[in-house]
């Protein structure tokens, strides 16, 4: 069973030196007073709650699950409890307004909790989770009035959130959705319908749940420009702030699923339904992608996370199951055989793990700075140019992690051979927990249609050009031999990304199925070559810290051996992927739907 260890020391080498997150505090307003060390202790203090009260139900809670019953959803045993505690420790609160009971920390910050809870139990984590989504989009897009009556109490952890956007006919093509909302003449809506896989939509942590649900007014346009964005509370909410009757809202069912089991994963029905319009008629969709934009970050962070546990589960059996010897000799001869960790396709899946973990783990906590300055700066040059790259890097994040994490958890299964595959074990747990990150949130696929067509092709590959200008300055300022192998590999790949869009877009002018059929290999060349960027940096510090004779020397060695492998065994799958993504249309759609069958 994976016992679940924090990694601070890679956390704190890509906050602090590879992201200089320190400097980049001292220009966030209200951010000025995190010092590096009071970073360290809220981190350390956060992860050794999480290690010790929420990692010990990861397993447990998937084998119980939860349980519907008419009086609602009740969650694995302990969850209750650990909830209320981590609530108790500030956790949900921290990257949230003061104003409302927040802890007023930047968004980079709950970044760093995200990880270390969606390694510990991606269950539970989908429970605050889903309120900090919630939260998000009340604070950006709510009345004053509305902030005040719900976030006090969702920061407390009291109340919780959701967002209920899936019906059974529609899932990403959100055009479709049926569900209704009535207008009242005391302001209120009625709100009918049914939503369905809607991620802690009921159960026993809190005394009420918030719901934000997409519906239609009557008088609403057709498709996407005719959806509204509406508060409905599980329970209604008295003048004085006190709980009150039971709103029109109903779990009649929660799904039973492949993992993620001790999250429950509801059918919500709304009857009669009392509700509140939250920002502007038939500008709900925008308004929820607020929430949307965090979750999808977030669902990255799962994959990764995930992953990253299946690395300490793999490296930790990998140093204690014996078997055969290694090819060059006996490397423990006082012992039967050796340690598999001896053996070159081992280390190989190991290797690709903490790769993988390394790569997403920059990447995520880069974005999570790019949110700091998105919304502490507000209106500034600096914070467009934040947003832009944001809009770039999200689907990327999305997608990419949580594809590379689900291949590391399917890696730390295959390194415990027979053993992986028996649930006692918990590695196929971690597989099955980590698919869900590449369907839900927007599937991978729907995530590359939008990095593609929406944030590259739409600006001309504009937005694109601004990151790989960063790319060509970092490879400018690092012009030794001892960085020639990183450098040219990222110049000759900026070089090529930039042209691909070219191509693309041009056979997209004739054909639009073109950029639908290049769509997923240009995400996962684009994901590569983004975490190609972090490892070279990261490569370029550990050789400077090995050079100036800096302590923890072996974990620089370690930084650049990864480094290299990363470069030498995984960036090299862009090869194949250049030539499937330009290798056109035709071979996908020139099969008739009737064919396809025998």
């Amino acid at each position: 069973m994976p016992v679940y260890k924090a990694p601070l020391r890679d956390i704190k080498f890509v906050l602090h030196e590879l992201l200089d997150i320190d400097t980049h505090y001292k220009s966030i307003p209200g951010a000025d007073e995190l010092t590096p060390d009071l970073i360290d202790a809220m981190i350390g203090e956060t992860a050794k709650f999480i290690e010790n009260v929420i990692a010990p139900l990861n397993h447990p809670g998937d084998e119980e699950g939860c349980h519907w019953s008419p009086e609602g959803v009740k969650t694995p045993k302990g969850f209750k409890e650990a909830y209320a505690q981590y609530c108790e420790q500030g956790i949900l609160s921290m990257a949230h307004h003061e104003e409302h009971g927040g802890q007023g920390l930047p968004p980079s910050m709950g970044i760093v909790a995200s990880e270390l809870m969606g390694a510990a139990n991606t269950s539970f984590s989908m429970y605050p989770g889903l309120s900090s989504g919630a939260m998000a989009a009340i604070e950006a897009h709510g009345s004053d009035e509305q902030k005040q009556a719900y976030l006090p109490k969702m920061n407390s952890g009291e109340w919780s959130g959701t967002m209920c956007l899936t019906e059974s006919h529609c899932g990403t093509d959100l055009g479709l959705l049926r569900t209704k909302a009535t207008p009242q003449d005391d302001g209120t809506f009625k709100v009918d319908g049914e939503k369905i896989f809607i991620s802690a939509g009921d159960h026993d942590l809190t005394d009420n749940i918030i719901h934000l649900v997409l519906a239609r007014l009557p008088d609403a346009p057709a498709g996407t420009k005719g959806i509204s964005l509406f508060i409905v509370p599980k329970v209604l909410i008295n003048e004085d702030g006190s709980l009150g009757e039971r709103n029109g809202v109903v779990c009649s069912s929660i799904e039973h699923k492949m993992g993620i089991n001790g999250s429950a994963t509801c059918v919500l029905n709304f009857e009669d339904a009392t509700g509140y319009l939250i920002g502007q008629p038939n500008k709900g969709l925008r308004a929820m992608f607020t929430m949307m934009n965090v979750a999808r970050l977030g669902t990255g962070m799962q994959g990764m996370a995930m992953g990253e546990l299946s690395r300490q589960g793999a490296l930790e059996y990998a140093k204690d199951r014996l078997q055969m010897r290694a090819l060059t000799g006996p490397k423990f001869p006082d012992k039967p055989a050796d340690p598999i960790i001896v053996h070159p396709d081992v280390r190989r899946m190991l290797l690709t793990q903490k790769a993988f973990s390394e790569g997403a783990r920059a990447l995520a906590h880069h974005c999570g700075m790019l949110a700091d300055i998105t919304m502490r700066k507000a209106g500034t040059d600096e914070a467009e140019a934040a947003e832009s790259e944001m809009e770039l890097l999200t689907p990327i994040a999305k997608a990419f992690m949580s594809d590379s994490g689900s291949e590391s958890a399917n890696l730390g299964m295959q390194v415990f051979g027979g053993h992986g595959y028996v649930r006692e074990h918990g590695m196929e747990q971690i597989v099955r927990d980590a698919r869900i990150m590449q369907i839900y949130e927007g599937a991978n696929g729907i995530q590359a249609l939008d990095l593609l067509g929406r944030k590259v092709l739409a600006t001309g590959g504009a937005r694109l050009k601004a990151f790989t200008d960063q790319i060509d300055a970092f490879c400018e300022a690092q012009k030794g031999d001892d960085m020639k192998e990183y450098v040219d590999a990222l110049r000759l790949h900026t070089e090529e990304w930039n042209g691909l869009v070219q191509k693309i877009l041009e056979r997209a002018m004739t054909n639009p199925d073109e950029a639908g059929a290049a769509s997923y290999d240009f995400l996962s060349y684009s994901g590569y070559v983004v975490y190609a960027f972090f490892f070279a940096r990261a490569a370029a510090i550990s050789q400077k810290a090995l050079a100036d004779g800096k302590d923890d020397a072996a974990f620089y060695r370690s930084k650049l051996a990864t480094a290299r492998f990363y470069f030498r065994r995984l960036l090299p799958r862009t090869r194949g992927l250049v030539q499937t993504m330009l290798s056109g249309a035709d071979d996908l759609m020139s099969l008739d739907a009737e064919d396809f069958g025998y």
